[in-house]
């Protein structure tokens, strides 16, 4: 849906040259000069916020996503041998060390490739299927979509095995359903479709989206939350009323991604109708960003570095709202895309490095606590820049 430059108050064309040169100015020259392990193969991403490294540690959905990356950036941007070449460098490390006798795909290595933890996370299994795809959209070698697809079956058997819990970093308790699966699976599986047009996949990805919008999506709440029974009925609280916004807000972009395949309107205004609940929920009215974790009833809540400021959710805000407003045209969204993007361009942003910092403490100040894992990644931030850098495109506001 495209609009007359007039219609809205952005500076759109400015908002285009800011993307660009983010992306290909400040992400992909951090990376290159800092990131990009040539001896052993993938991203070296075990660094301080300014690039200096801490370990040569490979965290394997690391690798994956950087696979997705700098293809992205080759299919979609600008094409650049160099990116490609990236590219294949952690596709080569991956195929080399980092699957078990099994098929599954490794958590974790030695700089070299020596396997540190195992098969305990299915989320490395999702992004090496991410990864892949859209390698093949740059390189279409058969037997890494074969590969694609094989590991794509094979998260849907160990998923639905009754004693499933590998979804580290945080295990899975017994007896419960995570909204992340179904969340990352939507939009991987939405991918591999578009690539393969098969109609099984297809079928799942109806699946995947009936999960989260019939299940998790709590609509007497207006909230998502984290975390079912093996029934899908709500647990009790602490657990039981953990809500993610930023992985809500994620999640949304990817149910819209599916909803614009399928042509469905009602599935685009229950998606928007939740992104704005979550921001609406999320957003910390004292400090401003948001907040990583909130309780559904109100309480403080029971994760972890709940009040932290992260860059990853404000990320996935910032090309959620766009993408809102290219597919319905609610003045809402540039609204919230200017306080979204305002706040996070502010605190987050070191100019004189390229990459944004990823850690705040609730005031906005940068902090050095590990959340999640010990890693800075070539993924959340870039993967924003792209897709709202077509966005822009599609709604012809590039210059």
């Amino acid at each position: 849906m495209l609009r007359e430059r007039h219609q809205s108050p952005l500076d759109w064309e400015s908002l285009y040259n800011q993307y660009r040169t983010l992306l290909l100015k400040g992400i992909v020259p951090f990376w290159l000069s800092r990131g990009i392990d040539w001896e052993y193969g993938g991203v070296l991403t075990c660094m301080a916020e300014d690039g200096a490294p801490i370990s040569g540690d490979k965290f394997i959905w690391s690798q994956a996503r950087s696979i997705w990356t700098f293809s992205a950036i080759h299919n979609r941007i600008e094409r650049n041998p160099l990116l490609l070449d990236v590219a294949a460098n952690s596709v080569r490390f991956l195929l080399a060390h980092c699957r078990d006798d099994k098929g599954r795909w490794v958590y974790h290595t030695t700089r070299e490739g020596d396997i540190l933890e195992g098969a305990i996370s299915i989320y490395s299994d999702c992004f090496v299927v991410y990864g892949l795809t859209e390698y093949c959209r740059a390189v279409p070698d058969a037997s890494l979509r074969a590969l694609a697809c094989s590991t794509l079956d094979q998260i849907q058997v160990r998923i639905e095995s009754p004693d499933f819990s590998d979804t580290a970093p945080y295990k899975l308790p017994p007896g419960r359903r995570a909204h992340a699966i179904p969340m990352i699976l939507t939009e991987i599986t939405n991918e591999l479709a578009q690539l393969t047009a098969d109609p099984v996949l297809e079928s799942r990805l109806d699946g995947y989206v009936s999960q989260i919008m019939d299940r998790f999506v709590r609509p007497e709440r207006r909230l998502l939350l984290e975390y079912l029974s093996d029934r899908y009925e709500e647990l009790p609280p602490p657990d039981g009323t953990i809500v993610v916004p930023g992985h809500a807000i994620e999640c949304m972009w990817f149910v819209l991604h599916a909803a614009r395949r399928r042509n469905s309107r009602q599935l685009i205004r229950r998606a928007a109708d939740q992104l704005r609940w979550h921001l609406d929920a999320g957003w910390d009215k004292e400090y401003g960003g948001l907040f990583l974790s909130i309780d559904a009833e109100g309480r403080e809540p029971s994760q972890p570095h709940w009040d932290k400021k992260l860059w990853w959710p404000h990320t996935e805000a910032l090309y959620a709202l766009l993408l809102a407003y290219e597919m319905t045209g609610e003045e809402w969204c540039l609204e919230w895309y200017r306080r979204v993007h305002e706040w996070a361009f502010s605190h987050f942003s070191m100019g004189e490095v390229g990459e944004w910092r990823q850690r705040l403490d609730r005031k906005g100040q940068p902090i050095a606590d590990v959340v999640a894992l010990p890693v800075k990644d070539p993924f959340h931030l870039p993967r924003a820049a792209i897709l709202i850098l077509q966005a822009l495109v599609r709604m012809g506001y590039s210059s």
